[in-house]
């Protein structure tokens, strides 16, 4: 298995916020300001990770009738186990995270790579591909998140202390200084339009790739016939 195509389909080429459109209730939903979406990335980057480690240990012994069951049920108790852990130690984060916590065992991005790759591969290509596609999900949300906050607040890092403790209350930078906000930010069709742009930009960029790689019509016309 090649690690580099695994790094380069989670982070880019086959993202599941930018590419697959997975996920998208809370990634929509969650990311009006930095501090939720890194939250709720992080959840996500570790159930991904733990889903996919866990189908791989099993998948030679789960009967392929029982085997999407087996997956959801493996994945829901690795989404209890995160709830827990975070009424007990980030209670507020917990509440304002809310339903968007529970449903991450209904999010396709990862029953779909639970049965797509871990139930067809070994242990360590499918925890790297757990952990890259997990990774490039979370980018998506902190980078929306991160833009939603500074358009609507002038702000980037609002609440840290919610998920790194008191000492970091003050924590957050001020970006534009004395602002209104850009009200539609913050609100449900601003997630939508900056998912748009986001992929806008990804494919725009992918464009731009694509024409570089290509050899420029003069230098094919000028090499020799044979070369």
């Amino acid at each position: 298995m090649n690690l580099s195509k695994l790094v380069r389909d989670g982070l880019w080429t086959n993202n599941p916020g930018l590419v697959q459109l997975l996920g998208l209730c809370p990634l929509l939903a969650v990311s009006n300001n930095f501090v939720n979406a890194l939250s709720l990335g992080l959840a996500t980057l570790f159930v991904l990770t733990a889903s996919n480690l866990t189908v791989s240990a099993i998948r030679n012994v789960v009967r392929p009738e029982i085997r999407i069951p087996v997956f959801v049920m493996v994945i829901a108790s690795l989404v209890t186990l995160v709830e827990l852990v975070m009424n007990a130690y980030f209670q507020t984060l917990y509440d304002i995270l809310g339903i968007f916590l529970p449903i991450i065992t209904t999010n396709c991005a990862i029953i779909g790579r639970a049965e797509a790759f871990a139930s067809k591969n070994r242990v360590g290509p499918a925890l790297i591909d757990g952990f890259m596609m997990g990774l490039g999900f979370l980018l998506v949300l902190v980078v929306l998140g991160g833009a939603r906050e500074i358009l609507s607040l002038g702000t980037l890092g609002q609440g840290l202390n919610l998920l790194l403790g008191a000492g970091f209350e003050d924590a957050y930078w001020t970006l534009i200084p004395n602002t209104d906000g850009l009200l539609l930010a913050a609100l449900p069709p601003g997630a939508f339009i900056g998912l748009g742009l986001l992929i806008a930009l990804k494919n725009f960029i992918d464009a731009r790739v694509k024409r570089w790689r290509q050899p420029s019509p003069v230098a094919s016309a000028a090499a020799p016939a044979g070369a």
